[in-house]
């Protein structure tokens, strides 16, 4: 994979948190905010900093994917999180990081774990100051160790 598709992917996982934050705080529908962040926010720039291009697709293939696995991702992000905690008690930007993360691990079997798991714990980390980081970063690694344990027991 080039440089370019790696930074592409990259900016595409943030505008797709973004997007489902949008979504879950704004109750903004599916279609209207993949029209509207396709027209308007696939060119990043911060604080005059040009950032790479987002890849178009693999933004869609996450929020399309979240949607549609939604009930199955909350269950298993729900079966991670520490006992006396639920994904609804999360902060609103969290929850859209977790499940864009497990989304991308399960449905996205193409890309290396390691690389969905550090992506997505930098977006934590870039959002929050305290331990947010370290709990998506825990988790997606759980997920992510979870996934190949069940696909190594399926080839046993």
């Amino acid at each position: 994979m080039s440089a370019d598709t790696h930074d592409a992917r990259s900016a595409a996982r943030l505008l797709a948190v973004q997007a489902l934050y949008q979504m879950d705080i704004a109750r903004t529908p599916l279609e209207v905010i993949i029209r509207e962040f396709g027209e308007h926010r696939m060119e990043l720039k911060l604080e005059n900093i040009e950032l790479p291009q987002a890849d178009s697709a693999h933004f869609e293939m996450l929020l399309r994917g979240v949607v549609e696995n939604q009930m199955a991702i909350d269950r298993l992000i729900d079966g991670k999180l520490a006992e006396n905690w639920s994904l609804a008690r999360l902060d609103s930007t969290l929850r859209a990081i977790l499940r864009c993360g497990v989304q991308e691990l399960i449905y996205a079997p193409h890309i290396p774990p390691k690389v969905v798991v550090s992506q997505y714990a930098d977006i934590a980390h870039a959002f929050f100051e305290e331990a947010e980081g370290g709990m998506a970063n825990a988790l997606l690694d759980n997920v992510a160790k979870s996934l190949a344990n069940d696909k190594d027991s399926a080839v046993s």
